[in-house]
């Protein structure tokens, strides 16, 4: 092992419970999605502490911290809002607590996903502190509304701010596994007109209900015959919601629809997706459409897409992945699971839209996110830290 990931491994040692304590002051700040400002101004001042050059928080409200000037630019990015804690009942302690005891650091947001930027920091103090000076542009970035709309944070940052970086690490968990893809997804409403009549005479109207229930057991089937891939699995259909209206409980319905979340492979698109939905509602009083999402983020922003977010992997042989291996096996000697996630992630955007190379790598395991009793290990923190500043050294070595 060379002497630089020697330093790079012993840093990550040195300042691994700085790490686990950086990432209990972001756990103890509630931050749902729109409502980050206070975790920010923290994630923000701890960038400073560590001696980034220029920290900053952009119009969407997203913390961007700059070390180097270099011509070629990596990304890593982290999103710092989380979902709410569900049913209290569930939790062993209390969800904001940032506890750190029996080797983790416990509450919400540990694992999806303020982990990774806690690891990031660290990244970026021992980078200053072994005085990188390589040609290398590196944005760490605190990303907002995540959980309400992946990828939007990464649309504002490309197209307002002129930020496209040449590659990308997403933080978010992977077990300390190299991450290269995962489907897409997207938000399909159904909606069906009826006729409303008297509920004494269903006849003489068109129950919306009824032609909806038929629709929704055709899309229970064509999710068994959906396309497969060998390496992100099969595409899926599944109904999140059921909604009908009436002019009163004793009338028939005259509206219905379903929201759809459609999960998409290899191959499949926005149009196929939707193809597949028309040919189901063909000759009814139906539309098929995919939703919006615009809101006000912290700042007072109004910002918004599409919610559509294009499925996207790496190959494995890509110059992003196979850098991540060598830094993986030159820090820890052994090589590294290649693998991908389940759920969706700022990839969608940064390789979907934009196909900037991406991977994953990031503290904790995926299972956590979104559940109780959230958790991540410190030791996962400090090999996380360990990687990103390794990778940075790596990737500034093959761009020369």
């Amino acid at each position: 092992m060379s002497t630089i990931y020697n330093q790079i491994n012993d840093l990550s040692e040195k300042y691994k419970l700085k790490t686990a304590e950086n990432l209990s002051r972001l756990v103890k700040i509630k931050s749902l999605s729109l409502e980050e400002k206070e975790v920010q101004l923290e994630l923000k001042r701890q960038m400073e502490e560590a001696g980034f050059d220029e920290v900053r928080i952009d119009g969407l409200g997203n913390v961007i911290g700059r070390i180097g000037n270099g011509k070629k630019i990596l990304a890593i990015d982290g999103h710092m809002d989380t979902v709410d804690f569900g049913n209290l009942e569930n939790w062993d302690i209390d969800p904001l607590s940032g506890l750190i005891k029996d080797g983790y650091v416990h509450g919400r947001g540990t694992v999806d996903q303020e982990g990774g930027p806690a690891a990031f920091v660290t990244s970026g103090k021992i980078l200053k502190e072994l005085g990188f000076d390589e040609d290398l542009t590196i944005y760490f970035v605190g990303s907002v509304m995540e959980e309400d709309c992946d990828g939007l944070c990464w649309k504002y940052i490309v197209e307002e701010e002129k930020i496209k970086p040449d590659f990308a690490i997403s933080t978010e968990p992977t077990n300390l596994n190299i991450y290269r893809g995962h489907r897409g997804r997207m938000e399909i409403r159904v909606s069906f007109k009826g006729i409303s009549s008297h509920g004494s005479a269903p006849e003489r109207g068109k129950n919306a209900i009824y032609v909806a229930s038929r629709v929704a057991l055709e899309i229970e089937k064509l999710n068994e015959r959906l396309a497969f891939d060998e390496f992100l699995g099969k595409g899926s259909v599944t109904i999140s919601e059921f909604k009908s209206g009436s002019p009163s409980l004793c009338a028939v319905a005259d509206y219905a629809h379903l929201h759809l979340d459609r999960r998409l492979t290899w191959g499949e698109t926005k149009e196929s997706a939707i193809a597949e939905i028309n040919e189901l509602i063909k000759g009814m009083d139906a539309r098929a459409e995919v939703l919006n999402y615009k809101e006000n983020s912290y700042t007072g922003k109004k910002y918004g897409m599409e919610k559509y977010y294009p499925t996207w992997k790496m190959p494995e042989d890509h110059e992003i992945v196979k850098i991540g291996v060598d830094a993986f096996e030159e820090l820890f000697n052994k090589k590294p699971i290649i693998d991908k996630w389940t759920f969706s992630t700022n990839g969608v955007t940064i390789n979907g839209f934009y196909n900037i190379p991406i991977i994953g790598f990031g503290p904790g395991n995926e299972v956590l996110a979104h559940a109780p009793n959230e958790k991540v290990p410190i030791e996962d923190l400090k090999v996380a830290s360990a990687f990103y500043a390794a990778y940075i050294y790596k990737l500034a070595g093959s761009t020369k």
